[in-house]
């Protein structure tokens, strides 16, 4: 693990990790986690996929998740596009990257896509996106209102405090408040789709409770770039953790394949 101690933006302290190679040695992947996520919650997944693809992993807490510094509550309808926009361009400067692949989960996914869609970023190589969301559907607003009722009721805030410890009111608020806010009811990504010029792939649990297949239907309608999708059987929100094999042997063959490709373009006279 490469230490990343120092990081910080707009003077609030981000909590990162990297596996693997440096930046300057090897193409990195850039994890960005869910709405709920944060580095520790990652498991072994970093450290496993850096040893898998031989390429850097870098993994870090946004800001008020995790050991990062906390944020004010209400968080903004637009805290997707707050990340997108400022802290993860911020964060790819300050660690250096030259070549990466963004591999986001649920909010992190939504976030990769408005930052690729946004911006030629021509250090993006390519995306990962498992269980995106482009738009709200019922079945997300139900499962958030369930988690509610469970962090009020239920273990549940004891649980997430293990792994955000002081922050976790703000981690668990500053999500739910958001998307349960009425005004959040019409927030949607998916124009952003159509200017993503790198590839993709998107996996999607059959099971998952906070998302259908019609995200990955709109991503299909709308994208101009090379699409691939997964769709895992017995797996919920969660693929990296439901559907361990399955995911990381998608995401290490299409990140090789992508990263060998632009190797190839380079050697072009």
């Amino acid at each position: 693990m490469i230490p990343t101690s120092g990081l910080k933006i707009d003077g609030v302290r981000i909590e990162a990790e990297m596996y693997g190679p440096a930046p300057e040695r090897a193409p990195t992947l850039v994890l960005l986690h869910e709405g709920l996520g944060c580095v520790a919650m990652w498991r072994d997944f970093p450290r496993l996929l850096a040893e898998r693809t031989g390429y850097g992993v870098l993994v870090y807490s946004r800001a008020g998740y995790g050991g990062s510094d906390p944020v004010r509550l209400p968080r903004p309808l637009t805290y997707m596009h707050d990340e997108a926009l400022r802290a993860l361009p911020a964060v790819l400067d300050q660690i250096g990257i030259n070549k990466c692949i963004l591999v986001g989960h649920s909010d992190g996914a939504s976030i990769a896509t408005i930052y690729a869609g946004s911006r030629q970023d021509f250090r993006i190589r390519g995306l990962v996106l498992m269980a995106p969301h482009f738009f709200v559907e019922e079945t997300t607003i139900r499962a958030i209102a369930a988690a509610k009722q469970a962090f009020e009721t239920t273990d549940l805030r004891a649980r997430l405090e293990k792994y955000h410890g002081a922050n976790v009111d703000i981690a668990f608020w500053g999500w739910n408040a958001a998307w349960l806010d009425p005004g959040f009811r019409s927030w949607r990504i998916d124009d952003y789709l159509a200017y993503i010029r790198v590839p993709m792939l998107i996996i999607q649990g059959e099971d998952d409770q906070y998302g259908t297949p019609a995200q990955v239907t709109a991503a299909d309608a709308a994208t101009y770039c090379p699409l691939e999708a997964l769709m895992l059987d017995r797996c919920g929100h969660a693929p990296h953790v439901d559907q361990p094999k399955a995911t990381m042997g998608t995401i290490a063959e299409f990140v090789a394949r992508i990263l060998a490709f632009h190797e190839g373009q380079r050697g072009v006279a």
